[in-house]
């Protein structure tokens, strides 16, 4: 019996993944993140900016905050907006873009961005997603920049019909606070989306697809990366027609090995992805010993150069995002 459960076992962990496929995308991408998601998605966003058209950023500060420093992560850049220095970090930016080690800040110019921060959110205070806000209009046309405020969120993921209470935090942090923050975000990005109802059923396929060959030099796990993630494929994009990538992050504790692929079901993309023929990637995080909740890589767990091209959680996702493209 212990056998026959065993190869049960065996069986599902060797079909559970399929590989990442390459689908007819144009070249619209965007990404979006909650927490230290938002500052993987913020880093992509301006690592990638000749490629990465727009970004969504909840609950999340400006890039390389951290500076590379787990206290300064913990501490300024969650806590105490008044100790962040945004033309240090502009300068940063700068030398990186001198370097080639990140696409040219011109880029961003006209780039959208959506901001949200909840106005109870105690873990990343409004103050340090504010200095975001800052950094952003420091490079792109104030116009394209959309912040909210005002929503009676704890830090989580704002949804209008799933989640715990809206003020309060939860296991899952996923909200619901009858605001659906995953369509305001795609669709300030995107503009003149069809809005989902909060009980649209979905037509596409959530796939369990291989990280572990987006990492070359060592196991994913080294990196604080999981040995696998998931890819939203509506059923339009199956066929011939033409789609676009958006690449959601995660925020801590909310990857895989921690609540499974209910953050990839619930956080609201999906439904929006259906209507609009919309590629919605999750890569996912997780834990290792220098980074216990599994986070993303924002202050230097795996690599000094965490927030650049060369970072090992920023080259395997741009393996991942070409990939999707037939590129890789």
């Amino acid at each position: 019996m212990k056998g026959y459960l065993l190869l049960l076992v065996l069986f599902g962990i060797c079909n559970a993944q399929s590989r990442l496929g390459s689908y007819n995308i144009d070249s619209t991408i965007s990404v979006s993140g909650i927490s230290s998601g938002a500052y993987m998605a913020n880093q992509f966003h301006v690592a990638q900016s000749k490629k990465v058209i727009g970004a969504a950023l909840f609950a999340g500060g400006p890039y390389y905050c951290a500076s590379g420093n787990m206290l300064t992560a913990t501490n300024a850049c969650m806590k105490f907006p008044s100790s962040i220095n945004v033309n240090s970090l502009k300068s940063q930016t700068q030398r990186y873009a001198n370097s080639g080690l990140i696409d040219p800040v011109l880029n961003l110019a006209n780039s959208k961005v959506f901001i949200f921060s909840g106005s109870r959110d105690s873990v990343v205070v409004p103050g340090v997603v504010k200095k975001l806000e800052e950094y952003y209009l420091s490079y792109v046309n104030s116009g394209n920049v959309r912040t909210v405020y005002d929503i009676p969120v704890e830090h989580g993921m704002p949804t209008d019909s799933y989640g715990g209470a809206c003020g309060s935090t939860n296991s899952e942090y996923i909200n619901n606070c009858g605001y659906n923050g995953a369509y305001e975000a795609l669709n300030h990005i995107y503009g003149g989306l069809r809005k989902p109802s909060s009980s649209a059923g979905l037509t596409g396929q959530l796939i369990l697809f291989d990280q572990s060959e987006y990492f070359k030099l060592a196991p994913a796990v080294s990196y604080g990366m999981d040995t696998a993630g998931y890819v939203y494929i509506p059923s339009s994009c199956q066929s011939s027609t033409r789609c676009r990538l958006h690449i959601a992050f995660h925020g801590c504790l909310q990857g895989r090995a921690k609540i499974g692929d209910r953050y990839a079901r619930n956080a609201g993309y999906n439904q929006v992805a259906d209507l609009n023929n919309l590629i919605i990637l999750y890569p996912q995080a997780k834990s290792n010993l220098t980074n216990p909740n599994g986070c993303w890589d924002w202050w230097g767990f795996s690599s000094y150069a965490y927030a650049n091209k060369n970072g090992f959680q920023m080259t395997g996702v741009e393996r991942m995002m070409l990939r999707t493209l037939g590129q890789y």
